[in-house]
């Protein structure tokens, strides 16, 4: 019974001499096995911490893209509150089972999360159309979602344009619109980034009562509440952002969620 004393086996363990490869190896594995331990343990108890850190991380991020953006802090301060940042499944027009803020970019990567659009259904130029997108949220005291700020893409005259629509609670008016990105002709076309220009915006309608979508970037002045004016010598920049406007408020679009948050099913 003695050799099988834990303290007899220790002391014959450091007996052994240093350059013995039985020592040397049960060294290894015990210092391994304590450094596991110690990063597990660490792990556990660091948890809460990361996640808060994460947390903090996206909505500093979140307030750094609305500060960028025209006219959006305003109408954050307008309306009260905190965005909330949620990955949307378009065709489900519910959150992502799956995909988080912080796993969309891998999950994008992968050609099978994406949508392979029709002629007739791609107004905006995408060719295909991403399976996930995330949005941003801002809900009232009650837990409805009163701003809703909607990414969105097409293809302009002479190349990409990125723009960000806020909507109200109603899911049809629109409260403000930014332009995050375009390569648009100087002085005609880029006058889509213009503050006077995306002013109009604000109020606009989507669709009408039958829930056909109207918007539009007229030719010339609006002539009703579903247009803003169209920008002279730029005809086909005001009709790509017709077209992106119409298509990612559509159904192929973020048509299903819009639907889910006018019942109140989101």
């Amino acid at each position: 019974m003695a050799e099988l004393n834990p303290i007899a086996l220790w002391r014959r363990f450091l007996a052994l001499p240093n350059e013995s490869r039985a020592k040397t190896l049960i060294v290894a594995f015990l210092v391994s096995a304590t450094c596991a331990l110690m990063v597990s343990g660490a792990t556990v108890v660091l948890r809460p911490i990361q996640a808060a850190n994460r947390a903090a991380e996206q909505q500093a991020r979140l307030e750094n893209l609305i500060a960028g953006i025209p006219g959006m802090s305003d109408l954050l301060s307008a309306e009260g509150g905190a965005l909330s940042t949620v990955v949307i499944d378009l065709e489900r027009g519910a959150a992502a089972k799956e995909v988080t803020p912080e796993t969309l970019p891998a999950a994008l990567e992968d050609s099978a999360n994406w949508t392979t659009l029709t002629a007739g259904e791609d107004l905006a130029g995408l060719g295909q159309r991403p399976d996930y997108a995330q949005i941003y949220l801002l809900r009232d005291a009650n837990g409805a979602i009163s701003l809703a700020l909607l990414p969105i893409s097409g293809a302009g005259y002479n190349g990409p344009i990125d723009a960000i629509i806020a909507l109200k609670g109603d899911m049809n008016t629109v409260a403000g619109m930014a332009i995050t990105g375009q390569s648009e002709t100087p002085g005609l076309g880029a006058r889509i980034e213009e503050p006077s220009w995306l002013a109009q915006f604000s109020g606009r309608q989507i669709s009408d009562a039958r829930g056909d979508i109207r918007f539009a970037v007229a030719r010339g002045s609006a002539g009703n509440e579903y247009e803003v004016d169209g920008i002279t010598g730029a005809t086909r920049t005001s009709n790509a952002i017709t077209r992106m406007v119409r298509f990612w408020l559509g159904p192929d679009g973020y048509g299903p969620l819009l639907t889910a948050i006018r019942r109140g099913e989101f």
